[in-house]
């Protein structure tokens, strides 16, 4: 669970340790992240896979009107913008929110691809919330079966 004992949440190695890494990645306020993640509560969240004839890219992003989205493809670099509009708390009455966790607002997410695309075979679908991007991969980049004589 715990590296060691050194690491044990509470403890004065432990909390060194946790501001050894607030300033390795300021960025991550201390959590662990890979050169492909961002911070948590990112919007939208992103799948990438790829398959050997394509790169699946899933955007999850429930309550957008697709038209508001906006999806560009340049220099293998993968954009999605758009903006969520949300309903913002009345502040009518003596009533207030205690907690906003919908994201609203604009937001901008890039994925970059690999280099063996093909850019002008794109496929997208929204559907139920779920932004799915299909990009094929050129046919000579593809695995060959080769015949063995």
């Amino acid at each position: 669970m715990y590296d060691s004992l050194l690491n044990f949440p509470g403890t004065l190695f432990g909390e060194l340790e946790r501001l050894q890494r607030l300033f390795d990645d300021p960025t991550s306020a201390g959590r662990a992240a890979s050169i492909r993640s961002v911070a948590p509560g990112a919007f939208p969240a992103v799948n990438v896979g790829n398959t050997p004839t394509s790169v699946e890219i899933y955007a999850f992003a429930p309550g957008i009107d697709p038209a508001k989205l906006n999806l560009t493809l340049d220099r293998g670099v993968l954009t999605l913008a758009g903006e969520r509009d949300g309903a913002a708390p009345d502040r009518s009455g003596n009533g207030y929110a205690y907690s906003l966790e919908r994201p609203t607002g604009r937001f901008r997410r890039t994925v970059s691809l690999p280099e063996d695309i093909d850019p002008s075979r794109v496929d997208a679908h929204y559907q139920d919330g779920v932004l799915r991007v299909s990009i094929s991969r050129r046919a000579e980049a593809q695995p060959q079966r080769i015949a063995i004589q």
